[in-house]
């Protein structure tokens, strides 16, 4: 029996793309020895993208479209593609071009050879500037040291899964805020990576603005590591050290006790500052657990396209 090959891409506001997106991606499809589904998933675009979904899904049974209710984030949106895919691989990509769909054989390639999870790593991306290119590295040296989990530099949203990963992903990680390139490079199974180099945009501007993507690392490091949690034990520890070496400054100068005004100022402001931030870090902890209780639905699906 023909295997078949699931292609998640997720829509939002790219009209300007889709109809070449599609045809590079369908001619690289076509050429694989397996049967494939191109599984658009349009996350409440408010543009032409949704027309353009409809079109296509109307003129090739291969195409087949999950149309939200609303804009629900590019994470549900990847998370809906994997829940409806029906293919025995999955590869998750975006519809900007930047996922090269040349790839798209080496990722079967591997599927083939055995393994469960292939990491897309970057290896240039010239096109994010110089600052998110810095602040992506930056992110994951932050997030190894903070998390047991050690993640690939500069891995993307840009993966291949067998079913059976897709499966545990599908019943076990269904957290309201997560970081699904975590959760692959973290479900275990026998993995590899392959290199590329990420295209220049086709069209359109990036989504992520730099406000969304510190809160998006924020939720990243709440959901891997609880060590900021313990900021509290180290920053009292601290605190004791400094104020027993300003008692033996008191006790041992021989003018008694500081002049000090300043001193004391300083570490009051000190303290405080110490005391706000651990108290921001708990505050993001009971805001995601708020999240989790109120077990509001990953997102809603208004309309699908030639889906069984």
């Amino acid at each position: 029996m023909e295997k078949l090959l699931s292609v998640v891409v997720s829509v939002y506001n790219e009209e300007a793309v889709l109809a070449q997106f599609y045809e590079e991606t369908k001619r690289v499809l076509d050429e694989i020895p397996w049967d494939y589904e191109l599984l658009f998933v349009n996350d409440g675009s408010h543009d032409g993208s949704l027309r353009i979904l409809e079109d296509l899904a109307g003129q090739d049974e291969h195409v087949k479209l999950v149309s939200f209710s609303r804009n629900f984030g590019h994470e549900s949106a990847m998370i809906a593609g994997i829940d409806y895919s029906s293919g025995q691989g999955i590869i998750c990509m975006d519809a900007d071009l930047q996922h090269p769909p040349a790839c798209i054989p080496k990722i079967v390639e591997r599927l083939e050879a055995g393994f469960q999870v292939i990491n897309m790593v970057r290896t240039r991306n010239e096109s994010a500037g110089w600052f998110k290119n810095l602040a992506s590295s930056a992110f994951y040296k932050v997030i190894n040291i903070l998390s047991d989990v050690k993640f690939e530099s500069n891995a993307s949203d840009f993966f291949g899964i067998s079913r059976h990963v897709a499966d545990v992903l599908k019943y076990n990680y269904r957290e309201k805020v997560r970081f699904l390139r975590g959760y692959v490079q973290n479900v275990g199974f026998k993995k590899t990576t392959i290199q590329y180099e990420a295209g220049i945009r086709a069209a359109g501007e990036s989504k992520y603005s730099i406000r969304k993507l510190f809160q998006f690392s924020v939720n990243t490091i709440v959901c891997f590591s609880n060590l900021p949690l313990k900021l509290g034990i180290y920053a009292g520890a601290m605190a004791a050290l400094l104020g027993l070496l300003v008692m033996v400054y008191t006790l041992f100068t021989r003018g008694g006790a500081p002049s000090g005004y300043a001193t004391i100022v300083v570490l009051i402001c000190f303290m405080f500052a110490i005391l706000f931030v651990l108290v921001g870090i708990i505050g993001e902890y009971i805001a995601i657990l708020f999240t989790e209780l109120k077990d509001r639905p990953i997102y809603i699906v208004e309309e699908t396209k030639n889906i069984k």
